[in-house]
């Protein structure tokens, strides 16, 4: 193909993404989609137009396609946010939320490195979150069961066995049946102390924001030794002023660096404590 053949070509196709975004806007997604689907035809690398498909796509719940659509995007282009986040919400409808968070801390990261206080951030992570959620809730749910049925399994293993020694062992019922007792409630604890993990209680202090009060998600921390969430306090500096809301000293955007302590904690909170991702 010409160089001028190849640009008219690249022209055409740019004219019917406009097209497509143009019905996009008034909820005309069949017509969006051939648009993107004709240009897809004319310049088929170009992963923009995959991902817009993807979109229509994902308004009409065809997830199947969406994931298509993705995958090819994301072939093209590595670094898509788009691409990645809504690769992330196809895999969540098919309830595969281990490869679905996967997918969306892919693209929190993308979008954190190109806007982090981007509108696309705030969804990303709260589409992460109720992935992390409903995983924590599946995985939760097996855990109980076996706990349950392992700690029953015992009790009736420690009430055979102080059956057996009543009846091999005569004048010793009394201290017999404490010791059994003993074992049982022995046995109970541990199984309590197991499922802890499972139980919601409260976040630490010290893993949340001072201003929004909840766990951190992408921390960062100014010279006055004070962590905040990143996106929070720039729209406090934005919107307020360039001071520290805590320690009142004078606070820049670029004094601003990520505090990867508090947030590797976090993430080994989060591992062990799958409830606090839940967000409402």
């Amino acid at each position: 193909m010409s160089p001028t053949v190849a640009a008219s070509t690249a022209k055409q196709a740019e004219q019917l993404r406009i097209d497509g975004n143009s019905y996009f806007k008034k909820n005309r997604f069949a017509a969006a989609i051939d648009a993107y689907t004709e240009a897809i035809t004319l310049c088929p690398n170009v992963p923009i137009y995959w991902t817009n498909r993807a979109l229509c796509h994902r308004k009409r719940n065809d997830w199947t396609r969406v994931e298509e659509d993705c995958r090819r995007a994301i072939q093209l282009d590595h670094n898509s946010v788009k691409a990645h986040y809504m690769l992330g919400l196809a895999l969540l409808q098919r309830e595969e939320y281990t490869e679905g968070a996967k997918e969306l801390e892919k693209a929190l990261d993308l979008g954190r490195s190109e806007n982090p206080k981007g509108y696309m951030v705030e969804e990303i992570w709260k589409e992460l979150a109720r992935a992390r959620y409903l995983l924590w809730e599946q995985e939760s749910t097996s855990r109980s069961w076996d706990l349950q049925n392992l700690k029953e399994t015992c009790e009736a293993a420690l009430k055979e066995k102080h059956f057996l020694d009543a009846s091999l062992v005569e004048g010793f019922e009394d201290e017999n049946t404490q010791s059994n007792l003993e074992q049982l409630e022995a046995l109970r604890r541990v199984f309590n102390k197991a499922s802890e993990d499972d139980i919601p209680t409260e976040v630490p202090d010290y893993l949340c924001c001072k201003i929004t009060l909840d766990i951190f998600r992408d921390p960062v921390i100014t010279p006055s030794g004070v962590t905040y969430e990143r996106a929070v306090i720039l729209d406090h500096l934005r919107k307020v002023g360039n001071f520290d809301p805590v320690s009142r000293e004078p606070l820049y955007s670029s004094q601003l660096v990520p505090n990867l302590a508090i947030k590797e904690a976090v993430r080994a909170f989060l591992e062990t404590h799958g409830w606090a991702y839940k967000t409402d």
